[in-house]
């Protein structure tokens, strides 16, 4: 058999992916976090709240559900059927930084959860502080002048 037979059989007996259905699911699940995250801001600010208060207010409390639901497994299956459509938004960020938390926490809380927390998302923290360090330093030589 051929190389060129050999990759015509792999793409015969391969399953097709549903991409448009993915995209779909995507689409609309990712819209769903994205209309909850503007009822939080919009609940926030009947309540008393300055629009950036707000903001503030219910970017944190769609991480803390994230990470809820990330820590009561349902997170996973949300996912499972959303694809990209749960990692985009802020909650994508907050089941990163939870999901090894709760996976390694049979190790301990120190050795596991401590240490495997920020696994994933740990890098990107880094980098964003990192960035604002270099960025801030261009600006203030920048007003310098």
């Amino acid at each position: 058999m051929t190389e060129k037979d050999y990759g015509k059989l792999v793409d015969e007996m391969s399953p097709r992916s549903p991409m448009w259905r993915n995209c779909l699911n995507a689409f609309w699940i990712g819209g769903l976090i994205c209309v909850l995250g503007q009822l939080a801001i919009c609940g926030y600010t009947a309540l008393g709240l300055d629009k950036e208060a707000a903001g503030t207010a219910a970017s944190i409390s769609l991480v803390a559900l994230s990470a809820l639901l990330t820590g009561l497994s349902l997170y996973d299956n949300i996912a499972k059927h959303a694809g990209a459509g749960t990692l985009v938004p802020i909650t994508g960020f907050a089941n990163s930084i939870a999901a090894p938390a709760v996976e390694f926490k049979t190790e301990g809380f120190i050795l596991g959860v401590g240490a495997k927390i920020f696994q994933i998302a740990g890098p990107v923290i880094v980098y964003g502080v990192s960035a604002s360090v270099v960025y801030g330093i261009i600006y203030w030589i920048t007003t310098l002048f």
